[in-house]
């Protein structure tokens, strides 16, 4: 084999090498994008719906609200003298703010419930920040579903979504500036949310492929509507150690009628930063995972 042979037999294995490295990349992007709420295609369910409802109760004694520090930030204080901390809210022995939501499931007939077409809602879910505090604590939207977060403080905010699924921001909202409008593309539960110069405040976001989700009440209740019947997977997450604690039950829903599911969670520690340490204020780019 001459030189001349040599050069060219190592330039196409070099070649073919480069093919096969763009090959597979291509096909860990087609992985990647299999996660996308895209349902080209897909057809809207019609037919007949129930519910899903049941109450979230508390087992043992709940922690008892710890009082927040505001003395660096005087607009917090004077606007929420008794600001504490919020994440076990146990009335009566029933515990508000947890998210309720359909895993998965089978309606009657066989197909599955992701195999539908749910609309996006073309309403804003709301998030504001009053009192040096994000109300609600924990909310849920569908994927593309916009979010306005507003403030009504007297101070400047950082808002700070640290999601997995989805590219991540941290956007500075001054006093009466406009709402920030957000939404996430990719289903994740749940996304948590921080405001980086006021670190007790906190909130969770659930973002769904479809409307099968609520949040309890301070009387423990939710209700989720419009299911189609069948036989589902239902979660419920409340806040608590680094990702929250889940349970679930197998639900089955009957056609205009409800299927219910109960549950009950208990103590547990929960590492919350009482003090205030104020943050310089950083408005960062998207970034891209």
């Amino acid at each position: 084999m001459n030189k001349q042979t040599k050069v060219w037999l190592v330039l196409a294995i070099a070649l073919s090498l480069l093919a096969l490295g763009s090959a597979c990349g291509s096909k860990e992007s087609g992985t990647n994008e299999s996660n996308s709420t895209s349902d080209a295609g897909a057809a809207p369910y019609s037919g007949p719906t129930g519910t899903i409802a049941g109450v979230i109760s508390f087992e043992g004694t709940p922690p008892a609200p710890t009082k927040i520090d505001t003395s660096a930030d005087a607009a917090c204080g004077k606007a929420n003298p008794n600001l504490s901390t919020d994440h076990t809210i146990v009335t009566d022995g029933k515990l508000a703010n947890v998210f309720v939501y359909i895993k998965e499931g089978s309606v009657d007939g066989g197909k599955k419930v992701g195999d539908y077409a749910w609309s996006t809602p073309t309403t804003a879910v709301q998030l504001d920040q009053k009192g040096c505090h994000y109300s609600p604590h924990v909310l849920g939207v569908q994927t593309n579903q916009k979010i306005s977060i507003t403030n009504s403080d007297q101070t400047q905010h950082n808002i700070h979504p640290s999601p997995k699924n989805n590219p991540e921001w941290n956007q500075t909202q001054a006093n009466g500036a406009p709402p920030i409008e957000k939404s996430f593309a990719r289903a994740e539960t749940l996304i948590p949310v921080k405001c980086n110069q006021h670190p007790w405040m906190k909130a969770y976001i659930g973002v769904m492929k479809t409307p099968f989700f609520d949040v309890s009440e301070t009387n423990g209740a939710y209700e989720i509507k419009g299911v189609p019947p069948g036989k589902y997977t239902v979660v419920a997450w409340r806040e608590g150690g680094a990702d929250g604690q889940t349970k679930q039950m197998e639900v089955t829903v009957p056609a205009n009628g409800s299927g219910k599911a109960d549950f009950a969670f208990g103590s547990t520690t929960t590492s919350v930063n009482t003090s205030l340490k104020v943050m310089p204020a950083l408005e960062l780019p998207m970034l891209h995972r």
